[in-house]
């Protein structure tokens, strides 16, 4: 560990990065510890590069003194993957924060991997574009991590996750070399792409320092439409209806009882008081946005909706989709002394399983005695599902594990995933693994041929063992 090291080491760094460059203070380690996900471990270095040249040279101290890093955006990921679970480097990318340039005839934009997801989409709105993925943590969230994890959002039925997007990416491997990937042509058939590679490897491959995004327009219009029903069984069949029709929406968000229950209760009482609700947006010419409003509200009659409201209002969407975005942080005024984790989180299933799914979360909530909230983006079959757990109790968190456990095999038994979005990281590593065991040599061999001293972001992913319930941030003394 550097802070344990010689002081040769710390003076390595120093040369390459300068003396405001990094830090060894207990403070900012700790703080770097974080990300927002149910883990912490404090690393023994933290470094903030301003050059992928300047990266290079820190991979290189690394490797010959076997170091691990992790690299690390803004630390809004929720499955662990920027904790710095065995020490180390943290390797804070968010000094690397420069629109380097954008061709809007080309349709592509060259940024680093600090830039903030809003700044890029607010540089690209000045000429009518946007780079559409959408995550909830878009104010904070950078372009490289979203790339490390494959991030998407409300939008991604429509316009796709972060990979649809990548066209290249400059990354630094375990040794140091910078390697430039991809093209700026919308179009590849250049032999393997290490590009879509390195996209949701979660900085296990290599330290992505630019990125190549090619982007869309910004719809002329939109609107939506909030639908209520008395099963979220009725909610879900609405999804699943409406692309049958066939209608793609821009988005279709899922809310069960007690995601609104705890809105409402935290959030003003902001959404009708219903067992289940849809939140769908449809976008596009103002012609097809009136015609595509009409059929999404006959829709949601037809399977059995007890309310629709349709609206062009953009306070209104943004209230809904604020409240929508609440849940996570609601969840406790259910509950006092409570708090709500993310253990199973962003599991997805095929559209035409959703009603199946939501069933047997609630049955699995019901066996373990754990209050689970479901709701998600359920026009791609991404759920969510939130718990609320007594953060000092042991016996809660070994039940909450299993039915973790269990929510993660009723979605692969239904053809799903155990990560939609947020990437695998630690929380759901085992699960990752038993879905993907024929894989695991192939994913192993990579990692292995890329990162031989496996110095980067190690203990993660495939190579993670035993329960999840250790580096707790929270005080129940057993896992912390």
């Amino acid at each position: 560990m550097v802070n344990q090291m010689d002081t040769k080491i710390v003076e390595m760094i120093e040369k390459v990065v300068g003396k405001d460059g990094y830090s060894t203070k207990v403070a900012d380690r700790y703080a770097y510890g974080f990300d927002a996900s149910i883990f912490h471990n404090s690393p023994d270095i933290v470094i903030q590069p301003r050059s992928t040249e300047q990266v290079s040279e820190i991979m290189k101290i690394a490797n010959a003194e076997k170091i691990p890093v992790v690299p690390r955006g803004a630390g809004t990921g929720l499955c662990g993957s920027a904790v710095p679970i065995k020490g180390g480097i943290v390797l804070d990318m968010s000094r690397m924060n420069k629109i380097k340039e954008i061709s809007i005839g080309d349709m592509w934009c060259i940024v680093e991997a600090g830039c903030v997801y809003n700044d890029v989409n607010a540089a690209l709105g000045k000429y009518g574009f946007q780079f559409p993925p959408n995550p909830g943590s878009a104010e904070a969230c950078q372009i490289g991590g979203m790339v490390a994890a494959n991030a998407s959002g409300m939008r991604a039925v429509k316009y796709g996750a972060t990979r649809d997007f990548v066209l290249g990416l400059k990354f630094v491997k375990a040794d140091g070399e910078i390697v430039e990937s991809g093209t700026r042509t919308i179009k590849d058939s250049s032999g393997y792409q290490l590009a879509r590679l390195i996209v949701g490897s979660e900085g296990t491959l290599g330290v992505i320092t630019e990125v190549i995004l090619k982007f869309t327009t910004i719809p002329k219009a939109s609107a939506s439409v909030l639908a209520a029903f008395d099963s979220p069984e009725d909610a879900g069949r609405c999804v699943s209806a409406l692309i049958a029709r066939p209608l793609i929406p821009a988005s279709c968000e899922l809310m069960d009882r007690i995601s609104i229950e705890a809105v409402n209760a935290a959030q003003n009482n902001p959404l009708p008081d219903c067992v289940a609700l849809c939140m769908i947006e449809v976008d596009g010419e103002p012609e097809a946005v009136d015609r595509d409003l009409k059929i999404v509200e006959e829709v949601a009659k037809s399977v059995g909706a007890v309310q629709t409201i349709a609206t062009k209002d953009k306070a209104t969407i943004a209230k809904w989709t604020a409240a929508r975005k609440a849940v996570m942080i609601s969840l406790g005024a259910l509950k006092p002394g409570y708090t709500s984790v993310s253990l199973a989180d962003d599991m997805a299933v095929p559209v035409s399983k959703i009603p199946d799914a939501v069933k047997a979360y609630q049955a699995i909530s019901k066996k373990y005695d754990v209050v689970i909230a479901t709701y998600g983006h359920a026009a791609d079959g991404n759920l969510h599902t939130k718990m609320l757990l007594d953060p000092y109790s042991a016996d809660e968190w070994e039940r909450g594990e299993k039915a973790v456990n269990e929510i993660f095999d009723a979605t692969v038994a239904l053809g799903g995933t155990v990560t939609g979005e947020h990437g695998v990281g630690i929380s759901k590593a085992p699960d990752f693994q038993k879905e993907r065991r024929t894989e695991l040599g192939t994913i192993k061999a990579i990692k292995s041929a890329m990162d031989p001293n496996n110095i980067l972001n190690p203990g993660k992913m495939e190579q993670w063992e035993g329960s999840i319930l250790t580096h707790l941030r929270y005080p129940c003394k057993e896992y912390m």
